[in-house]
């Protein structure tokens, strides 16, 4: 049965048991504590905690995750894969463990013909919570299971909680036997490799308060709503439902791998080395194509930098393969055939995807050829100090810096006889991986403001009443001011404090648009809004300092959003939405917005594109936005489900979660539309200007547009008018002759470059042969040292030219100090014949500094004063050879 089908027939039998079907969410997730989804509950937590209230009674989706924490497990095991697709069915305060335990077994054990998938029920294993009788009863009840294949399991395996105080329950999972080829007899207690985990029912009916690891904390009780999540792995029941042995031989796998295989002439199955890293390329593509297919683009934090990752790994382990050429555009096109049945998007959007990857690709290995030189002159080093080992900073620095996977160091270093302190390189990976956890602990947190005491507030009151869409000002109650440590009873003149409201008009920064400005006044109390967050769904917050009195909880305040600021928020957020219409009308559809952020005056918009934007396309994308600006189109809302939305063409933000109905923005119909929550102009003439400032790169196959609007965007224009006015009048020239006259300028600099160039060229050969002719016979080696006023590269130029004077059949060297402190050195051929060694002679002369080859070479750090003196120690170094 292929994925696909599983994968429908999932949905199509809880779509018949009263279930809606949820489409996945985008891989990258709103979600503060996470990067990416990596469970298919995440979509649905706000409901879980109580955040936000349900949508639907019960719902079903096959949500794409992102796991990456064990990606070094990945190809090693049958079971790890960084990407992979939940299937899951989910009831809020609906049905509980006797339907969800009905449930799995039916669809699980009911014959394909019937719309199951035909498993055979006695080899079905399952595991409960050693607490959890009830379940116990039901799977003896409705499955008719015998005791032994009821496994009880403690707290780590089978009792779930998201590692916060919130919802927690037992769960139950559903094994399957795969025969004694594949391990010892026994249960999942005894081998999870023989018993494969297909399913996991959670039932989440407790509420657990804050302490440590999986059993570290209270059960603080019941929950008022009893809650059904459930997760079965689709490509664990592809593998079990497809013979094959593990979810890389899958059929939305194995062809990238068999074509990995077929590139670098290797035979899966006949090594085991060989297998690990066909497999790491198999998953990692996929892993890629997913990724880049929900927006994420390849960079050096975050979610980009996990990508970089990714497909660095995969270019790599081609490369530990023996496949030299570009990888990535011979791969990823069979990623796209295998996951498009179910994912038709990736089928419009590959051509962006293919340019990301290449230009990632070629990035890369331009960071080989880099950090190959790198490890080269480290490990001469090494040698030449009489070592075996490359220290472990290096080879970390190598990781870090470079890209450079640890194995292939290793495999590099071993190439030239040299090991590498590996234990160092670990420890010092053990150090980075330890920030980075303490980077997601402090993300899971909430950040600097007290998530418990702002869960507490939502608990309490309910929802903000956020009127931001509707008015400038509201009439307000203050429910809680927040400190860093929590609530505070009072704020004075001074204080920062973080002040949630009964109702707000302020704007929270999402969706790429920066929060309002304004004030909070009230009959005591004077407070300016410095920023406007959401911290929790349908909860905002707003930072204010207080500027004269004291504000307390219970206050009422007048709410008042800064009119300038808005009108110039609205414009720039409106005007961002033109230009990325204009950028696809000029470049086309696939110059697809990659993030944005705007504030009054100012918009800047990322998209993915291979090469700099020349002039003339910039002018013609300004000027295609400027036209839709002076047609003055019209800018309206509608509200539409998700799936409306689509068919009508509408844009996505990858990164943002959205509701049952969507919020869509138009401007000018079809030539702009996008889902957004953003507030906007009323027609696009209200925008001013749209001003193009900047174009640049941000990473590898990556853009940035920046653009000033509205006034700011005239007084750029204004700036810009003045400056060429100066210039044309102090080149005495009208302004339509500057361009020539610049022109003309720059040839006559450059002529008289080169003039300069060939003078000094000229003086350096003359004096060249005038300190060859000085040349002093020190033990049978015809030496000059000098000086010269000139730089480092210049003192190489003039060492050379010397030395290529001196005689060619009697040794020669050649040492040239500047005033700021370097040292060239040079011997000629006949002196490298002997045993002369530049690179070893500069080293002495300057106290192991410096370094080169033998024939030339350098270093520096010397004072001003020491040059003479240090030079004057070479015909000493070559008496006593």
């Amino acid at each position: 049965m292929r994925t696909a089908d599983i994968r429908s027939r999932f949905l199509d039998f809880f779509a018949a048991r009263g279930h809606t079907i949820v489409p996945s969410a985008p891989l990258p997730t709103p979600d503060p504590t996470l990067l990416f989804v990596n469970a298919g509950m995440v979509p649905f937590k706000p409901y879980f905690t109580g955040e936000a209230p349900s949508l639907w009674e019960r719902a079903t989706s096959v949500q794409k995750c992102v796991r990456t924490l064990d990606i070094e497990e990945v190809g090693r095991t049958t079971r790890h894969g960084s990407f992979f697709q939940m299937n899951g069915n989910f009831s809020f305060g609906d049905y509980f463990k006797e339907e969800a335990i009905a449930y799995a077994w039916d669809l699980s054990t009911s014959p394909q013909a019937e719309g199951g998938y035909g498993l055979d029920p006695a080899r079905i294993w399952v595991t409960v919570h050693h607490s959890d009788a009830e379940s116990r009863s039901i799977w003896r009840r409705v499955a008719g299971l015998p005791d032994e294949r009821i496994v009880e399991r403690g707290d780590e395996d089978n009792f779930w909680s998201m590692g916060v105080p919130g919802p927690c329950g037992p769960c139950s999972e559903l094994y399957y036997d795969r025969g004694p080829a594949f391990g010892r007899e026994g249960g999942p207690a005894v081998d999870e490799d023989r018993y494969m985990e297909f399913w996991n029912l959670v039932f989440m009916q407790y509420e657990r308060g804050p302490g440590p690891g999986k059993s570290g904390y209270p059960i603080l009780g019941e929950l008022p709503r009893r809650n059904i999540d459930t997760g079965m792995g689709l490509e664990r029941m592809a593998t079990l439902l497809q013979g094959v042995d593990n979810l890389y031989e899958t059929d939305e796998t194995r062809p990238v791998l068999q074509r990995a295989a077929d590139l670098a002439q290797v035979r899966y199955g006949a090594d085991a080395e060989t297998d690990v890293r066909l497999r790491v390329v198999a998953d990692h593509v996929r892993t890629a194509l997913m990724l880049l297919a929900d927006g994420t683009a390849p960079g050096n934090e975050g979610r980009g930098y996990v990508l970089r990752r990714i497909l660095r790994r995969a270019v790599r382990s081609m490369r530990l393969l023996g496949y030299e050429d570009l990888a990535l555009a011979e791969l990823l096109p069979v990623a796209r055939d295998c996951m498009a049945p179910s994912y038709p998007e990736i089928t419009a959007a590959y051509p962006r995807i293919a340019d990301q990857a290449a230009a990632e690709e070629t990035a890369f290995r331009a960071s080989l050829r880099q950090g190959t030189t790198v490890l080269d002159t480290a490990v001469a080093r090494v040698k030449e100090n009489g070592g075996r080992s490359l220290p472990g900073a290096q080879a970390f620095l190598l990781h870090d810096t470079y890209g450079f996977p640890i194995d292939l160091t290793l495999e590099m270093a071993a190439e030239q006889g040299v090991e590498v302190d590996r234990e160092g390189f670990t420890a010092l990976m053990n150090e980075q991986r330890e920030r980075a956890r303490a980077d997601a602990r402090a993300r899971k947190a909430g950040g600097a403001a007290d998530t418990t005491a702002l869960r507490t507030v939502l608990n309490t009151h309910g929802p903000t009443d956020w009127r931001a869409w509707d008015t400038l000002e509201t009439s307000s109650r203050v429910l809680a001011l927040l400190g860093p440590a929590g609530p505070v009873p009072v704020a004075r003149t001074g204080d920062i404090v973080t002040v949630i409201l009964d109702r707000t008009p302020f704007y929270a920064e999402s969706g790429g648009q920066d929060s309002d400005a304004g004030r909070l006044s009230g009959t005591s109390a004077e407070a300016e809004v410095l920023d406007v967050q959401r911290p929790l769904p349908g909860l905002v917050a707003h930072q204010v300092r207080i500027t004269a009195g004291e504000l307390a909880p219970d206050d009422t305040v007048h709410a008042a959003v800064d009119p300038e600021w808005r009108l110039g928020a609205r414009q720039a957020h409106s005007g961002t939405h033109v230009l990325h219409a204009a950028l696809r009308e000029v470049l086309g559809p696939h110059a697809l917005q990659a993030g944005s952020y705007n504030r009054p005056g100012y918009l800047r918009l990322d998209f993915p594109w291979r090469g700099a934007l020349s002039p003339a396309v910039r002018s013609e994308i300004e000027e295609a936005a400027n036209r839709a600006l002076r047609r003055d189109l019209p800018v309206g809302v509608r509200w539409m489900t998700l799936p409306e939305a689509k068919e009508l063409g509408a844009l996505a933000l990858f990164d943002e979660t959205y509701g049952e109905k969507v919020r869509v923005v138009e401007i000018g119909g079809a030539w702009s539309r996008e889902l957004c929550g953003g507030t906007h102009v009323d027609r696009s003439a209200q925008i001013g200007t749209v001003a193009l400032t900047s174009e640049g790169s941000v990473g590898a196959g990556m853009r940035r547009l920046e653009a000033a609007v509205g006034i700011e965007g005239f007084g750029y224009l204004a700036r810009e008018r003045d400056l060429v006015s100066r210039i044309a009048e102090q080149l005495g020239a009208p302004r339509a002759e500057l361009p020539d006259r610049i022109a003309a300028l720059l040839d006559r600099l450059k002529t008289a470059d080169r003039e300069n160039a060939r003078l000094k060229q000229q003086a350096t050969a003359a004096r060249a042969g005038e300190l060859a002719d000085t040349a002093t016979d020190v033990n049978g080696v015809r030496t000059v040292t000098t000086t010269t006023d000139g730089n480092a590269q210049e003192a190489r130029t003039l060492t050379l030219a010397v030395r290529d004077r001196l005689p060619g059949d009697l040794p020669g060297a050649v040492a040239v100090g500047t005033e700021d402190g370097a040292l060239v050195l040079a011997l000629n051929k006949t002196a490298q014949a002997t045993g002369l060694n530049a690179s070893h002679l500069v080293k002495q002369l300057l106290s192991g500094r410096g370094g080169g080859s033998p024939e030339v070479a350098q270093g520096g750090g010397l004072r001003p004063e020491a040059v003479t003196g240090t030079l004057a120690t070479l015909p000493t170094l070559l008496a006593a050879r």
